[in-house]
């Protein structure tokens, strides 16, 4: 089994790979739009380098040697991602080996070098600590991604294929796509499962917990047999029913499924929350449109070792969640935690904005998202929508959901509106084409943009 710190450097250049002269191996990076760790992927800001953390875990140890590298070898921007990642810009291309060398130094990558693609299994950033959760899913989370990793057959999935692992926690995200997902019922002791984005309330079937490993094996390898040209899960079931797929499945479940909820959150959940364990709080905090730069996570870190327990865990919702802060300090770190920058009200205007990088940093956007978005929150008041997602293209990066409202660029940097309304594909309902930024302003913070 590789260590991470044992996986030889590399880096492409164009179409070319060039190893770093420090390492005797040379790990070649398959092709794909996605950045990785060793696929440094170009944009207009220089290189984007992406870090695939478990379970979104940093320690305050492994974010300083993300500050380090991103100072030294790219630009100090740092992006967090809507599956609790995290990514560094402005990569220059002369150091690309270096820097992932120091990221490999810290513990950030894979356990082999060819399987960083792979280690795509989400959970709840507060598991472990949310009082309202049936299970704590890391035990079971870190046997999924040990799975994924050393079964060298999956290192074929996309990689943006993923697994989601619900605990029954209350801080949590349950409207990603993802192509398989698990959600712990009461007790803990059995799990509920679907495919491809099904409603929690429709799983397909129950397993008990103890057997998740073999079910999420055995629909990986089911998945690769019928696969095709097929990428995601989604796309196959397009073709064979959800029943029909499982009836292949050489894996015996229980088909009777209970009925049952998942907590829904309105917005993103920031501020102070408690904690199961007696006396602790944990703080989740927006980064402003999902960045922040190296001086911002090097605060962070210093707090998490000062006030916490030395740990810090991305968010979905492209913040970051402080865990284990004594109760009685709860407002001091909050005022800590606004003074590096970040949100912790979700009233504010810059809370309920997504957007993607933009034309600035990707030559694919037709505005400047990041810019527009900060002109936005200046006319939104509080009387705004939930949430606005500027979008540069129809890829929608940055969001993985579909938002209440989405503004789409087209040429010339004018946006359209859409509102996502059931029955609707895509983003939802046209609501007015062709509007300057100040213009959308003016229709949303009316509070009924309609």
């Amino acid at each position: 089994m590789d260590s991470a710190g044992s996986v030889a450097a590399s880096f492409v250049v164009g179409d070319r790979l060039k190893p770093d002269s420090s390492t005797a191996a040379v790990h070649l990076p398959r092709p794909s739009a996605c950045p990785g760790l060793w696929r440094v992927v170009p944009a207009k800001d220089g290189g984007i380098c992406r870090v695939k953390l478990p379970g979104g875990l940093l320690s305050s140890a492994q974010a300083r040697a993300v500050v380090a590298a991103a100072r030294t070898h790219a630009s100090g921007v740092l992006e967090l991602t809507n599956r609790s990642n995290l990514q560094l810009r402005g990569v220059r291309e002369a150091c690309q080996g270096a820097l992932v060398q120091q990221l490999l130094d810290a513990g950030l990558g894979p356990r082999h070098a060819d399987a960083d693609d792979v280690r795509n299994v989400l959970i709840n950033p507060a598991a472990g600590r949310d009082p309202a959760a049936h299970l704590d899913t890391r035990p079971l989370a870190e046997q999924l991604l040990a799975l994924l990793q050393d079964v060298h057959a999956f290192r074929d999935l996309s990689p943006k294929f993923a697994v989601q692992l619900d605990g029954g926690e209350a801080l949590a995200m349950l409207d990603h796509p993802h192509d398989i997902w698990l959600s712990a019922l009461p007790g803990g002791t059995q799990l509920a499962f679907g495919l491809a984005g099904c409603p929690r309330g429709d799983a397909l079937g129950v397993v008990e917990s103890d057997r998740a490993v073999p079910l999420v094996e055995a629909l990986l390898r089911l998945f690769l047999q019928l696969a095709g040209e097929h990428t995601r899960l989604r796309q196959l079931l397009a073709e064979l029913p959800a029943q029909a797929y499982l009836a292949r499945l050489p894996f015996d479940f229980q088909r009777a499924t209970p009925s049952f909820t998942s907590p829904a959150l309105e917005g993103v959940p920031l501020g102070v929350h408690a904690q199961a364990q007696p006396g602790r709080v944990m703080l989740l905090a927006g980064a402003p449109l999902g960045r922040l730069q190296a001086e911002q996570l090097q605060a962070l870190a210093d707090l998490a070792d000062a006030e916490g327990c030395g740990e810090l865990r991305l968010t979905p919702w492209q913040g970051v969640l402080l865990p284990d802060v004594p109760a009685a300090r709860q407002a001091a770190v909050a005022r800590a935690m606004q003074d590096i920058g970040l949100l912790l009200d979700a009233r504010a205007p810059l809370a309920r904005l997504l957007a993607c990088s933009g034309s600035a940093g990707c030559a694919k956007a037709a505005a400047d998202t990041k810019a527009d978005a900060l002109r936005l929150a200046e006319r939104l008041g509080p009387n705004g929508p939930a949430q606005v997602h500027l979008c540069g293209c129809p890829r929608s990066c940055s969001a993985a959901h579909i938002a209440p409202y989405t503004l789409l660029a087209r040429p010339g940097g004018r946006y359209d509106l859409y509102r996502r309304e059931q029955g609707q594909a895509g983003f939802g309902r046209l609501l007015a084409a062709s509007l300057d930024i100040d213009q959308a302003g003016e229709r949303l913070a009316a509070g009924n943009p309609a």
